[in-house]
């Protein structure tokens, strides 16, 4: 049986290595040679690599996105519309540190795998439902606030917002500049979380 440390250490490096390549260019090879790790060690661990790339896109989605959102929008000494601000920012902040690339994990694997993995499809489906929740419950108490106007449902804006950063994300991939990310914060707050 294989060690757990040799598990970690897939995921971890692995991680990073489908940041860098892209999930469908990240080899299994590739993969191991980062880790350190011989490649049957990978197969002793994921029966595929749909199952690795599912434990990494859940890792990802509960340690970099969840911190993010604990620091930020579930940060209740802050308004709920600098929740939203803060949120952008730290993201913003993070990309800066990797030079304007590799984007989100979860935009990227959207793209990549929704077409030819069901099961990567549906775990995204259902990331981006929950990851939309506590955007929502922002957006409701900088209504209820009189911070801001809602003229739809939270949830609706709160899956808007987050389409809108994603393709942001996208094209400061294209472009490594912060510049796209930058111009989606200036439109955002200035018309749709202006102050009411």
């Amino acid at each position: 049986m294989a060690r757990a440390s040799n598990k970690e250490q897939i995921l971890r490096e692995g991680l990073h290595v489908v940041r860098r390549r892209g999930f469908n260019a990240a080899g299994v090879r590739d993969i191991t040679a980062a880790a350190g790790v011989p490649q049957g060690s990978f197969t002793n661990h994921f029966a595929s690599k749909e199952a690795f790339g599912l434990e990494i896109l859940e890792r990802y989605f509960t340690d970099d996105v969840g911190s993010a959102i604990e620091a930020t929008l579930r940060d209740t000494d802050l308004p709920p519309v600098e929740r939203l601000r803060a949120y952008f920012d730290l993201i913003t902040a993070r990309f800066e540190s990797r030079e304007w690339r590799d984007g989100c994990l979860i935009g990227n694997l959207s793209l990549e795998s929704a077409e030819t993995s069901e099961a990567l499809r549906t775990r995204l489906s259902e990331i981006f439902a929950q990851w939309r929740e506590p955007f929502a419950d922002s957006l409701e108490e900088a209504a209820a606030a009189g911070a801001i106007r809602l003229d739809m449902p939270a949830l609706d804006l709160a899956d808007f917002l987050l389409a809108s950063w994603q393709g942001a994300i996208l094209r400061m991939k294209v472009d490594h500049s912060p510049q796209p990310l930058q111009r989606f914060k200036e439109i955002v707050f200035s018309t749709i979380l202006r102050r009411a």
